[in-house]
């Protein structure tokens, strides 16, 4: 409770002055971050759904390129036995680069965090078959980037499709357009 005149006036001026300061900015600032490079290599093992090599690859690199890859990124299929029928264990090896918050920063990007959902814009029939794909990217692929507040539940059973059933949403950092551009 305020009990004198003067300290009635500095707390009528200190709300005065924070008035006409104006509205707070609330919006989270942009994150810094570099590039790193990093090296996968990955082999499919699905029991239900069966993947070419060149399916494996373009597959792959979509969905690297959605987590947040540089788009110079480099997909390559090894282990193919099938030129072009599904294989049983196809892998690519992957060449790419990733923002990482708190790297030593040689050349700053400016970055910010994204909240992606890898199968959003899927037929759910076509996520549901690729459950054993996205498991294993959630385990060997996902810690390679910036994520955080990873939503994941698939139900993967072998001959079974079960059709929103499957899902990977994370917050990624992603490097700010102009910045990608360059």
């Amino acid at each position: 409770m305020i009990r004198n005149g003067a300290s009635l006036a500095a707390a009528f001026a200190l709300l005065c002055a924070s008035a006409w300061a104006g509205p707070v900015e609330t919006a989270a600032p942009g994150e810094s971050a570099s590039w790193v490079p990093k090296v996968l290599s990955f082999t499919y093992q699905g029991f239900t759904t069966r993947y070419t090599c060149d399916a494996l690859t373009s597959k792959m690199k979509g969905i690297l390129l959605e987590l947040g890859a540089r788009p110079d990124l480099k997909v390559r299929a090894w282990g193919c036995i099938e030129p072009v029928a599904p294989d049983t264990f196809p892998g690519v090896t992957v060449q790419m680069s990733v923002l990482e918050p708190g790297a030593p920063v040689t050349q700053p990007v400016a970055a910010h965090w994204k909240r992606v959902d890898l199968l959003a814009k899927r037929n759910p029939a076509d996520a549901a078959a690729d459950c054993e794909l996205i498991s294993q990217i959630k385990l060997k692929v996902l810690p390679l980037f910036a994520a955080r507040n990873v939503d994941y539940s698939a139900t993967c059973a072998r001959g079974q499709v079960y059709p929103g059933a499957t899902r990977l949403i994370a917050d990624l950092l992603i490097a700010d357009p102009a910045t990608v551009s360059r």
